[in-house]
């Protein structure tokens, strides 16, 4: 089984909010080694909503362009929205998958795709073949994905632990691999692309208030799948609100890869 499986609210698009601030601040080198500069023309392929995509099309500028691919029609109108008070009039947004986007071949300069490719296990590589005929020649693809098996808070919580236990463990029945961010550059090269480089990075954010990771946004999806039961969800509830009341603030570690892979300029890619 395939598919995004954390719920869209306020706090998870905050989360996004977040993550794209340290994104465009920690990825600047390779943002412009992919090809995000001004004037440039992006697909962001599952954009969620938006919050990436909008901090792109202000680096591309008036004279670049910017277009976000999601499936989740909710993350779509998130995503028209957030274009729609970032007053950049060089993004848009539309609903498609992730390996058939609808979107021309061999137009795009960059093609971005974040934290997408561990939630569609069985279908990496079909995804990353796609996205790779997208590109003009000479165009890079630039992904970034996780190691989610090393996500840790410190000081650590044992309930906390054990909701990223069984999120773990909710992926891996799903056919889906968390440790992607390891294999990026290989998905890359069997696509046909020449790779620039894959390097590996940690993510480390002093957790606000009210931030929650990844796993709680999946525990809707948890308790359907028998991973977990209302009870546990309770459980993890309380110990975020004991978190969230502590004056020690706890660290999020989370180390994250990215890879540029780049279309040869002869080829015969379609």
């Amino acid at each position: 089984m395939t598919g995004y499986s954390l719920t869209l609210s306020e706090a998870e698009i905050g989360r996004y909010r977040m993550m794209a601030e340290a994104a465009r601040r920690q990825e600047a080198e390779q943002w412009r080694a992919a090809g995000i500069v001004p004037g440039a023309k992006v697909a962001d392929v599952g954009c969620g909503p938006g919050a990436v995509l909008v901090a792109m099309a202000e680096v591309v500028g008036e004279s670049g362009e910017v277009t976000g691919v999601d499936a989740d029609e909710a993350a779509v109108t998130a995503a028209t929205a957030m274009i729609a008070q970032s007053g950049w009039s060089n993004a848009r947004v539309h609903v498609g998958q992730a390996d058939d986007t609808g979107l021309d071949p061999a137009t795009y300069d960059v093609v971005v795709m974040r934290h997408v490719l561990a939630h569609n296990g069985p279908t990496e590589q079909r995804i990353v073949d796609h996205l790779a005929t997208l590109l003009r020649p000479g165009g890079c693809l630039y992904l970034v994905d996780i190691d989610g098996t090393a996500i840790r808070l410190f000081p650590s919580e044992p309930d906390l632990d054990d909701l990223m236990d069984r999120y773990v463990a909710f992926h891996n029945a799903r056919g889906n691999d968390l440790l992607i961010g390891l294999r990026l550059a290989r998905l890359m090269t069997t696509a046909g692309l020449e790779m620039v480089e894959h390097r590996g990075f940690y993510n480390i954010v002093n957790a606000p208030p009210g931030m929650r990771p990844p796993a709680w946004a999946a525990r809707e999806a948890m308790v359907d799948a028998g991973i977990a039961t209302d009870s546990d969800v309770s459980r993890w509830d309380a110990a975020f609100t004991r978190m969230d009341a502590a004056a020690d603030r706890p660290t999020l570690f989370a180390p994250l890869f990215s890879a540029i892979g780049r279309r040869p300029e002869t080829d015969s890619a379609e």
